[in-house]
């Protein structure tokens, strides 16, 4: 049976929950939850086991703090025996707006911790990935408030439709593989 890792990025603890780094989290819980799988606590993690169209699908959340992520996700490819093409790292993105959601099979860290953390754990940056577009509407100077705050009320429905979409964005990933799933999803808007 053919393996996928999915996984989700943020940080743990309850002061984190519903913040726009932790958009990772959200998105593989909404995902578990939907196809009725359980996180249970295991190496480095918080870890799901799903079946889906005949593929097992290893789903974590990583507890080692987003710029450590990159032990727990070479852990579990390692153990697993998951072909790194068929990972998928589910993140947000300050780069890009928050009407937009963007899978590529490789590309650089564009300064997320998580992602360096990653890249250095597996020496490449080629590994796929979903980026969560959270906007940058922040005063100079207030990055970090913004990316661990929460969301404005007036983006809340826009992040729920795009969490979703990211279920089903795995869900293509896995059934019919990342280029067919690009071309559907890189060209979509999310209107505020």
């Amino acid at each position: 049976m053919s393996k996928f890792l999915i996984v989700g990025l943020g940080n743990i603890g309850p002061e984190y929950a519903g913040t726009r780094h932790n958009i990772g989290f959200e998105v593989v819980d909404f995902f578990v939850r939907k196809h009725e799988g359980q996180f249970k606590t295991d190496r480095l993690t918080e870890k799901a086991e799903i079946k889906f169209k005949g593929k097992q699908l290893i789903i974590i959340k990583p507890t080692t703090y987003m710029n450590l992520s990159g032990n727990a996700v070479k852990y579990w490819l390692d153990k697993s025996k998951v072909p790194i093409e068929q990972s998928l790292v589910i993140l947000d993105d300050l780069a890009l707006p928050i009407t937009k959601l963007r899978l590529r099979p490789s590309g650089s860290d564009a300064g997320h911790n998580g992602l360096r953390s990653i890249q250095e754990a597996l020496s490449t940056d080629k590994y796929p990935k979903l980026r969560f577009g959270i906007g940058n509407k922040f005063p100079k100077g207030m990055q970090v408030e913004y990316v661990l705050g929460r969301w404005f009320p007036e983006e809340i429905p826009v992040v729920m439709r795009k969490i979703e979409k990211c279920v089903e964005v795995i869900e293509s990933f896995v059934h019919i593989g990342i280029e067919r799933t690009m071309n559907e999803v890189n060209k979509l808007e999310f209107p505020l």
